[in-house]
């Protein structure tokens, strides 16, 4: 997600390259990194927190309270930071960043996609208490450039976790399960992914640009007596809509199982297992 964002920004022109810094704890990626994008790669954690206005913080949840106590002496209020890390709650990052008055630094709790890899993602953003306009307005900019960004109550990052954030797997399967009965009905590989795929993005085309609901859309595919209706039929009687709603339940649960335990698992101080 890092990397997305990175070049999201670069394609876009929102900032240039050189102003880019990254950490990673591996030293052949920070150059595969500086090699692609012309950003300044490193594995020191505290010199990016140093040198950045803005840090976008993308680890997994186990880490989040060792990375920030490395660098919670150099996090003060001209510092906007930005979560990607899943179930982790901004009160995790305020008990260990805003330890006083003069270091209320601002936090911004984002979900975004894996479409972003190719600047169609979607992301949701929540803001703390301590966030300007401007630093709201930033963080928007930030994931305008790797796709469309939502405003949303903190309350409801988990669910969208679990629809937006975990959605494109989903979405995936489909597309698997499409392009293996194309072939099982006689279709080429070949051709049954590209009409698989063309038919999922044309058909989310339509219902992004049409306005229409989804179900008014469905019945203009659908005459009477014939195959569409016939296909509806299997795929209610094979509970679709309520194994992708269960899917979406789930998945937001889990969520939530992380925000309750990011207190709990501090992390490992083995730096090498910490990036930002």
């Amino acid at each position: 997600m890092a990397e997305a964002i990175i070049k999201g920004l670069i394609s876009a022109s929102f900032i240039e390259a050189k102003n880019i810094y990254v950490s990673d704890p591996v030293e052949a990626r920070q150059e595969t990194l500086h090699k692609l994008y012309k950003i300044k790669a490193s594995g020191d954690n505290r010199e990016v927190a140093e040198k950045c206005d803005v840090l976008i913080v993308a680890v997994k949840p186990q880490v989040i309270q060792s990375l920030l106590k490395e660098i919670q002496d150099l996090v003060d209020n001209s510092k906007l930071i930005v979560s990607v890390a899943a179930g982790t709650p901004i009160v995790a990052f305020e008990e260990i960043l805003n330890n006083s008055p003069s270091k209320s630094a601002s936090i911004v709790r984002t979900m975004p996609n894996t479409p972003a890899l190719v600047q169609a993602g979607v992301t949701a953003i929540a803001a703390s208490e301590h966030c300007s306009k401007t630093d709201i307005q930033i963080a928007h900019r930030l994931f305008e450039a790797i796709g469309k960004t939502v405003d949303v109550e903190e309350t409801h990052l988990d669910a969208v976790t679990g629809l937006s954030g975990s959605g494109p797997a989903y979405i995936f399967m489909i597309i698997e399960a499409l392009s293996d009965a194309g072939v099982k009905m006689g279709l080429s590989r070949e051709v049954s992914n590209a009409l698989t795929i063309h038919t999922v993005m044309g058909s989310a085309k339509l219902a992004l640009e049409s306005g229409k609901h989804p179900g008014e859309l469905k019945d203009m595919v659908t005459s009477p007596g014939g195959t569409t209706i016939s296909g509806l039929h299997t795929l209610e009687a094979g509970g679709l809509r309520t194994t992708l709603m269960n899917a979406v339940e789930e998945a937001t649960l889990k969520s939530v199982e992380l925000g309750k335990n990011a207190k709990k698992i501090g992390g490992s101080s083995d730096s090498k297992k910490k990036r930002s």
